[in-house]
């Protein structure tokens, strides 16, 4: 019961930064909770709140997506989430960890040496979509390559958020079948979201409101600093 207090108030903390923020939301998780969860139970976990955000986000936000647009990096994305799952069943959980860590931490010192620089070539931010449909599949994260495909492609934080949230939601409920059709979705993983999910839906309901007040600057340089520190935390762990 500890065990399960301590997850849904580090989950309400955590997802409501990334309902404000587009990100993270896991990449905190990971970092404060895989003392007491293994990585692989807290991924699994994670498809419930990052489907309560990005369901809640998109309803109570203006409608900025673009079906054409989103359609294109979904389907590059689905690709890519294919290959994830495969992998997902097939490395032992040291290289998990490691993997984790490395790709969160290299698309974070990316976002902080270089912000508002980086230009893709459309065939660059298709390789993009790709890798983050592995990341989304294989991590349970795919934030810190979408969103650095999404900020170099649009200026204005909310748009750039609602792609990410439009984004993740398919994915997520996707990556969630593959775990019931592969049987893993276990009895603690269905506990931990049952016990979970009602303080998670009313802290996402009222916290979506939080990401219309913060600045563009503070929203980029925030999105930044949280993916290379997210990262590096876990090499330490």
């Amino acid at each position: 019961m500890t065990a399960l207090l301590l997850l849904t108030v580090v989950g309400v903390v955590t997802y409501t930064f990334e309902i404000v923020f587009g990100l993270a939301g896991t990449i905190l998780l990971l970092t404060a909770l895989t003392w007491l969860y293994d990585a692989k139970t807290l991924v699994i976990y994670s498809t419930l709140p990052q489907v309560l955000v990005a369901g809640i986000g998109l309803v109570r936000s203006p409608r900025t997506v673009r079906l054409p647009e989103l359609a294109g990096m979904l389907g590059f994305a689905a690709v890519g989430l294919l290959l994830g799952l495969y992998l997902f069943y097939h490395i032992e959980t040291a290289l998990f960890q490691r993997l984790l860590a490395s790709v969160i931490t290299l698309f974070g010192v990316w976002l902080v040496v270089a912000p508002g620089r980086l230009r893709l070539s459309p065939a660059q931010g298709r390789g993009l979509d790709l890798l983050a449909g592995v990341s989304q599949a294989l991590f349970g994260i795919s934030g810190p390559v979408a969103m650095t495909r999404l900020m170099a492609s649009h200026r204005d934080k909310t748009v750039v958020r609602n792609y990410a949230l439009a984004f993740f939601l398919p994915l997520n409920l996707f990556r969630a079948a593959g775990y019931v059709l592969n049987g893993t979705l276990t009895t603690t993983v269905v506990e931990m979201m049952l016990f979970s999910a009602p303080a998670l839906a009313v802290a996402l309901w009222y916290g979506n409101r939080l990401h219309f007040h913060v600045n563009e600057a503070l929203f980029r340089k925030t999105v930044a600093w949280v993916i290379l520190l997210g990262g590096l935390s876990l090499f330490f762990r």
